[in-house]
This record gives C-alpha cells, structure tokens and sequence, in this order.
C-alpha cells in the first residue's frame, strides 16, 4: 500500500483521512507468475495498481497472441471499456513474474470520485499519461525502424526487459521474436 500512497502523493497531497480511504477501499493480493487477472470475455472489475513485478495486457489476434501492454511496476492497468461500461474485455491480463497488487473495485472507484477531491483529478492525469503514451507508441511504430523501438524500449524500461520473454517484448515492439533475437545480438544491454 506504501507504493500506491507514494505514487499518488507524489502527483497531489492527500490528508491522513485520504490516506485512511484509500487503505479503506483498495485491497492488496499477490498473484505468482503466469496469473490470469483477466481472461478474454470477462467482465473487468477492478483496476490494478501494480506495487511489484509485471504484467502484460493482450489480444488474441485470428489465433495469435498480440502483447499490446507491458506494464512496468507502480502502474495502473484495467481494460478501460469493459471496466467502465461493465461489458465483455476484447484483452485479457496475466502476470509475468509474481505480483504484488492493488486492486480497487468498481463500487469504490465511484466511492472515490464521489467523495474525495482528489480521485478525478488523479484519474485525469492517469488517463493522460496513458494516451500520450499510446500516441507516442503509434508515433514510434510510423516512424522507428524495429532496433531503434527496441532501443527506445530498453532504455525506458531496463527492468522489464531482464524480466519479460523476447517472445513478449517481440510482440509489443510488433516484429516476431526471431527479428528481435537478431536485434539483441547486436545491442549490449
């Protein structure tokens, strides 16, 4: 919980009875490694502050698996359209190492907009930050060649890349895990 109060401290200042709901209202698991949070089909329910480890977000593709999230420790992550219009994920979620999570319930996110001063605004800037980095993802895929995305990759997210599969990264950078080998080989990390 220290994480998440951190992280969220560090954006706005919370008062000790922020503190005191926030404590109130989120609930902290530890998933091991290979735990599906979310499987296709499913209705999402909470939403995810990610205290420890990594996760990745997919898509099954006509039969292929498709990495569209990494998601790196002291994150959020749901699938947004099933969370908030309570309807049938098109991805799923499953931990990559084991996980230390934060989960917050639909009820308790309204909870929370309704009665904090604080909660809209942090979601605001969680939303932002999250589309900013999917336009700049689409940016690099239009103009990056496949090593500068994993350069790019590396030096944003070093730990991740010591904990997560080439065939993952591979299919988040968008090229298949054979290319990206040839890729590693000729970058030291």
């Amino acid at each position: 919980m220290k994480n998440l109060i951190n992280y969220i401290q560090s954006k706005f200042s919370l008062t000790s009875s922020d503190i005191e709901l926030l404590k109130k209202q989120f609930v902290e698991i530890d998933a091991p490694a290979q735990t599906k949070l979310l499987k296709e089909g499913d209705i999402e329910r909470h939403i995810y502050f990610l205290s420890q480890g990594y996760v990745k977000g997919y898509q099954n593709i006509d039969g292929k698996l498709v990495i569209q999230h990494l998601v790196p420790e002291y994150g959020f992550f749901t699938s947004l359209e099933s969370f908030t219009n309570e309807s049938a994920s098109i991805e799923g979620y499953e931990t990559i190492t084991d996980c230390k999570l934060i989960k917050l319930s639909k009820s308790d996110f309204d909870y929370l907009q309704k009665n904090t001063t604080f909660w809209a605004n942090l979601v605001k800037i969680i939303t932002d930050e999250h589309l900013l980095c999917k336009l700049d993802r689409v940016k690099d895929f239009q103009i990056l060649t496949a090593k500068e995305r994993y350069l790019k990759f590396i030096n944003q997210y070093p730990k991740l890349v010591l904990n997560t599969s080439v065939e993952n990264i591979a299919s988040f950078l968008g090229m298949e895990p054979q290319s990206l080998s040839r890729i590693r080989k000729q970058v030291t990390i």
